[in-house]
């Protein structure tokens, strides 16, 4: 094992990848206390030296990273989400660029790319994206169809909500998170027009149980399937490593078979040797 290969083992070590977990959860509390004037009244310089420590850290990991890894390193999308959130710290803060200065908070994301069960979940979640975005483009022809419907029923008599079709898809989306859409919107409607419920109603039912549950269907499905991936993967990793092992106590065996029968040979021919050579004299000799 060269020195790149040393390094990456270590760097990517159980105890290393605890103690990169244990900074970054202590980094995101001292940047939440940086938002607190009392507490950078306090202890400001000690919050800002702990900021740097932890950030000349993580700089640190990336390099051993980027050193183990070489180019490979960017192949991996976690490692270039690290790289780029390590990165946005790394610009000075002032001037122009003070802006950035909140974009520090962004460094605890970094608990996703190291907790297994947290990048499982993200992964899930930008498989899904495709249909996903199947959904989205069907709710949005739903939208518009029902936005159009409402500026022509109810534009008249309520311009500020449904006077355009735009004023009427931002009124059908706050009925669709179900925000004050009874009381606040939708009653008043219907004391100007008193069966506008038949026109509420389905789509409610459309946009927020139906979709909402298809959006929850295609997530679930995906996070079934990566399980059964990655099951599947550890099935045959072990599969590989029990053969590996098999063959190389067969191969043992074989050779302990071998040594076993050159050993017999050996004891054969001697005791053969001793036979011929102690056997009973002659007549001649006992005479």
């Amino acid at each position: 094992m060269n020195a790149r290969e040393r390094v990456g083992a270590w760097i990517e070590s159980r105890p290393i990848q605890r103690i990169i977990v244990a900074l970054i959860l202590i980094n995101a509390v001292t940047l939440g206390l940086e938002t607190s004037p009392s507490a950078m009244a306090r202890a400001g310089e000690l919050l800002i030296a702990i900021d740097r420590a932890i950030l000349a850290v993580f700089v640190l990991e990336i390099a051993l990273k980027l050193f183990a890894q070489g180019l490979a390193f960017f192949r991996r999308g976690w490692n270039v989400f690290d790289f780029l959130v390590v990165g946005i710290a790394l610009i000075p803060a002032s001037g122009p660029l003070a802006v950035l200065r909140a974009l520090r908070v962004l460094r605890v994301l970094r608990l996703i790319s190291m907790v297994p069960q947290l990048r499982f979940v993200v992964e899930a979640l930008l498989k899904a994206v495709p249909g996903i975005s199947s959904i989205a483009l069907l709710m949005l022809v739903l939208y518009y169809v029902f936005a159009v419907m409402a500026t022509g029923l109810f534009a008249a008599q309520f311009p500020d909500w449904f006077g355009s079709v735009g004023a009427s898809l931002y009124t059908l989306f706050q009925i669709m998170t179900l925000e004050s859409w009874s009381m606040g919107i939708v009653r008043p409607v219907m004391e100007v027009y008193p069966y506008a419920w038949i026109f509420f109603i389905p789509f409610i039912l459309l946009s927020t149980f139906t979709m909402l549950n298809l959006f929850i269907g295609i997530i679930v499905n995906t996070m079934q399937t990566l399980h059964e991936a990655n099951h599947a993967r550890e099935q045959a990793r072990i599969a590989q490593v029990v053969h590996q092992d098999t063959a190389s106590v067969a191969d043992e065996v074989r050779a302990l078979r071998q040594e076993l029968a050159r050993l017999r040979s050996a004891l054969d021919g001697g005791a053969g040797g001793a036979v011929v050579a102690g056997g009973p004299r002659s007549a001649s000799e006992m005479g």
